[in-house]
């Protein structure tokens, strides 16, 4: 089991960090009191495969002292649990300068102190943890995507492409664009399966219709075309930090020429080494 423990400085990224971890299949559990996390861990070792991947945010928050969390890794030691301490830091003028801009409170200024001294005493409170950490990230320079990079780097797979989750949806324009859609593209202006007796009932899963679809110089020239923007944007959207992207085809009803073109596109996509699911949401409404 990977077993992460996020801690550091408040407004250092830490539940950013978190949230990209639980983008890549961490199960993320944010402000855990140091006293559960080996109980938490026990738990975690005993669902075997379902939490083989766990990342906690500890830190501060709620006036917990750090002897503590070091008792519970000493647990997780002798539970001959593997862990590893990601700190998170930033300079000080950085976190005054985004505690500034959200408006909130520092969890150590609580009793009158100016955000300064809270952000100096956190310094020294967590210099400990700070000394035994495992990797350090400084945020200061970071934006969120390439705080999102350099997460990936540590604890991704090592294949940046599969950080991105794509989806390739077709569907029909009688019945509405997805509003979860990135990139939208209308292929109504391919030869219509529609008009055709014996492919009428078929749908663009059907090798009749799909060889029809594609069966044209325009579909095939479209089809390229449309293969060379998709192969420039996804490294783009990875390394910009991008997540999910959906990609929408639609066609007038749903059922033939946007499934054949999502059926191509997907494919083409995967042979890039993208991981990419396919869905047809309108594809059996006229059946």
């Amino acid at each position: 089991m990977e077993f992460i423990v996020i801690s550091g400085l408040s407004g250092a990224g830490k539940s950013q960090a978190g949230s990209v971890l639980e983008d890549i299949g961490y199960f993320v559990v944010d402000n855990m009191p140091a006293p559960l996390i080996s109980r938490f861990a026990e738990l975690c070792m005993a669902g075997q495969a379902k939490y083989d991947r766990v990342a906690i945010v500890c830190d501060i928050r709620g006036g917990q002292t750090f002897d503590g969390l070091f008792a519970a890794l000493n647990d997780l030691t002798a539970m001959g649990c593997a862990h590893k301490i990601l700190y998170m830091e930033a300079s000080s003028e950085t976190i005054i300068k985004r505690y500034k801009e959200t408006r909130r409170l520092h969890p150590l200024a609580e009793n009158g102190g100016s955000l300064d001294q809270a952000v100096h005493r956190e310094q020294t409170i967590l210099e400990p943890v700070r000394a035994r950490a495992d990797y350090i990230i400084d945020t200061t320079s970071l934006s969120t995507a390439k705080l999102r990079g350099e997460i990936l780097r540590l604890f991704g797979s090592g294949e940046p492409k599969r950080a991105m989750s794509i989806s390739v949806i077709s569907f029909g324009f009688k019945y509405g664009i997805p509003i979860e859609a990135d990139l939208v593209f209308d292929v109504r202006f391919l030869p219509n399966p529609f008009y055709i007796p014996e492919l009428k009932t078929q749908t663009g899963m059907d090798k009749p219709v799909f060889d029809f679809v594609f069966g044209n110089q325009v579909s095939q020239e479209f089809m390229s075309y449309l293969e060379q923007l998709i192969a420039f944007l996804l490294p783009q959207y990875v390394e910009e930090g991008k997540a999910a992207l959906v990609i929408a085809v639609g066609c007038t009803g749903g059922q033939h020429r946007s499934v054949a073109v999502t059926r191509a596109l997907t494919d083409f996509i995967r042979r890039k080494g993208y991981d990419a699911s396919e869905n047809h949401r309108d594809m059996t409404r006229a059946q």
